[in-house]
């Protein structure tokens, strides 16, 4: 189920406007993704009903034409269309009962009242903007138990249990980002985080920043310890990192200190596996 925060509503007389902040899990709902909806709604058949979509997200940036009936979609174009939002809401003011009708809704087309819809668009797009920002999911993970430097990184091991009782080793790649260290400013970011659960193992590309996850699909990865020790073994972290929005941070690691420091943070990371997970939950950090 699609993670859905921050839902506003607005009236513009025959159609509505709702903007809500949604968190999409790769292998859960398509693709890893965070993001903005902006959907136009009416009434059809004496039900409310989304008439048109409009994805404003990190990567989905799409509209789509009935959602509910029709269900044809088209892609944004990111070099030339500028911020989905922006956009979005110019295309709202613009071509409304154009795209109403395209989309099935003919009556309802010919109902909206161009002066309501404009009344309210400066609202929808302040509040989608703003929704985009402080809506963001992210996470605070601990830092791990045990610390094993590799040059301009760090990983943090540590047994980990969740309040629904899933669980197991969790592998916290870190760097300092600000400050320098024994400086009292330093920065301390977690870039990646591998949760090698039982139930639902799964990995963070930036959790303090994009938090953008993916979940192991278990049938072609039994073994999701193995799985990450071996991207690590095959020098993917570079790609990884950059991925995760860090690139200097990925320009800089020294693949062949990381390399000569695996076979013991392998050592000591089976070793906690095999101890078990802790009695009691741990929560992510707060704040």
């Amino acid at each position: 189920m699609v993670q859905q925060k921050g839902r506003a509503k607005f009236d513009a007389g025959a159609v509505g406007f709702i903007v809500q902040h949604e968190l999409w899990d790769g292998n859960v709902q398509d693709h890893s993704d965070q993001g903005v909806a902006i959907l136009v709604t009416g009434e059809v058949n004496g039900k409310e009903t989304t008439l048109l979509r409009f994805n404003c997200f990190d990567i989905e940036k799409s509209y789509i034409y009935g959602p509910e009936g029709k269900n044809k979609a088209f892609r944004m174009d990111h070099t030339t269309d500028g911020n989905p939002i922006g956009w979005s809401v110019k295309t709202i003011r613009n071509m409304l009962p154009a795209m109403l009708t395209e989309a099935g809704y003919e009556d309802i087309a010919a109902k909206v009242d161009s002066k309501a819809v404009n009344g309210v668009l400066g609202e929808v797009e302040s509040t989608a903007r703003e929704s985009y920002m402080v809506n963001r999911n992210t996470v605070k993970h601990n830092r791990g138990t045990d610390v094993f430097e590799a040059g301009n990184i760090r990983f943090g091991l540590e047994m980990r249990r969740q309040t629904s009782g899933d669980g197991g080793l969790a592998i916290h790649v870190m760097a300092d980002l600000a400050g320098t260290p024994g400086r009292h400013y330093t920065e301390e970011t977690e870039l990646l985080a591998f949760d090698c659960f039982w139930d639902a193992p799964h990995y963070h590309y930036g959790p303090r920043n994009k938090n953008h996850r993916i979940f192991f699909d278990k049938t072609l990865v039994p073994d999701p310890l193995t799985w990450t020790l071996d991207n690590f073994k095959n020098k993917k972290l570079a790609a990884m990192i950059e991925r995760a929005g860090y690139p200097g941070v990925a320009a800089d690691l020294d693949l062949d200190l990381i390399e000569s420091m695996i076979p013991g943070m392998e050592k000591r990371a089976r070793e906690m596996v095999a101890a078990g997970m802790p009695a009691e939950p741990t929560p992510n950090l707060q704040g």
